[in-house]
């Protein structure tokens, strides 16, 4: 009966040394959020570089910073289960590039800017913890940017992005779900249409 109650509780601790081991950094994922972002903006927003450099710079920065493939496979939602493996492959490379064009324009935004940290905020989800910022801005109250991050085998990865309470993973998701349902070709179709929204934004040199 006690070797019993020994092997119980040698168990418990065994899972709370676990689920200890499972909390994430929040101090390092902060740092990270906080490189991340003085990156952008020291390197590539305030820098005296062309637009094509900066596309270049901004593209290693974000391919690097963000999981797209997580983020990919979460804003496909139920149709990533049902998508073939060339599906797959097709959607995650038009969806990274397309929101690295996109951001990489957006960020011109923060010109001149920089971000208040305000610490973090614990996740639901397992190995993922919020970090808190604000942007000053020339009139009302600063912007509010939530960043999602995912820790992984101790890397850490910008999984969503929220902006005055706006996810930009969720919009996507949504916006996604819902063009697949309502266009009979599914989600090639959808394909097809982020690639045009791609070819759109590049430059005649970048579209060839």
């Amino acid at each position: 009966m006690k070797k019993s109650l020994l092997t119980i509780l040698a168990a418990v601790l065994c899972l709370m040394s676990g689920a200890a081991r499972a909390e994430v950094d929040a101090k390092a994922a902060e740092k990270f959020i906080k490189d991340t972002t003085a990156t952008g903006i020291e390197q590539i927003i305030n820098a005296n570089i062309s637009q094509t450099e900066k596309d270049k710079r901004f593209y290693k920065l974000l391919n690097d910073a963000l999981d797209l493939n997580f983020i990919g496979q979460f804003v496909l939602g139920r149709n990533w289960r049902t998508a073939n493996a060339q599906q797959r492959k097709e959607f995650i490379a038009v969806y990274r590039d397309l929101n690295i064009a996109t951001w990489s324009k957006r960020f011109n935004e923060f010109k001149g800017r920089s971000f208040v940290f305000k610490g973090t905020t614990p996740s639901s989800s397992k190995g993922q913890v919020f970090v808190n910022s604000e942007v000053p801005m020339d009139q009302g109250e600063p912007a509010q940017v939530l960043w999602r991050v995912r820790e992984k085998n101790g890397s850490y990865k910008i999984v969503d992005i929220v902006i005055e309470g706006v996810s930009l993973a969720q919009s996507a998701r949504s916006e996604y779900t819902a063009f697949i349902k309502n266009n009979p070709g599914g989600v090639d179709a959808l394909i097809a249409d982020l690639q045009a929204k791609l070819k759109a934004q590049q430059t005649p040199a970048e579209a060839k």
